[in-house]
């Protein structure tokens, strides 16, 4: 069996790779997931991967190209969310997010306008 055990460098970037996925498994473990949390969930693993991706100092090149895979994988479905009404249909109607979150994000005012006139076209 000693040949299946890990190496200390092995050790050390299972270490790594567990310390960067804890905070998006325990944000995603906290609450039941719904549609109106979605974008936040996407923005908030997006912000995770990218300080991890650009520290250099805690974590080994391989985890950092493989949190960039991830961010990738993110990027595609989180542009996707740009094709389903319901997701922003959904931020607009739960009281915590309404418009305020794409302002805090600095989306731009022709964003927020359009899902403004989606959600009125859908519900008027």
């Amino acid at each position: 069996l000693r040949q299946y055990e890990l190496s200390e460098t092995e050790w050390k970037i299972a270490e790594q790779l567990q310390h960067a996925l804890r905070d998006a498994t325990l944000f995603f473990s906290r609450d039941t997931p719904n549609l109106a949390t979605v974008i936040p969930a996407m923005e908030h693993m997006s912000n995770m991967l990218d300080g991890c991706i650009r520290d250099e100092v805690k974590y080994e090149e391989p985890i950092r190209i493989a949190l960039s895979l991830a961010k990738r994988t993110l990027t595609k479905y989180y542009n996707l969310t740009d094709a389903a009404d319901t997701y922003r249909i959904a931020m607009v109607l739960h009281p915590r997010y309404k418009t305020a979150y794409f302002k805090q994000l600095n989306w731009t005012r022709a964003y927020i306008e359009s899902t403004r006139k989606l959600v009125r076209a859908e519900y008027d």
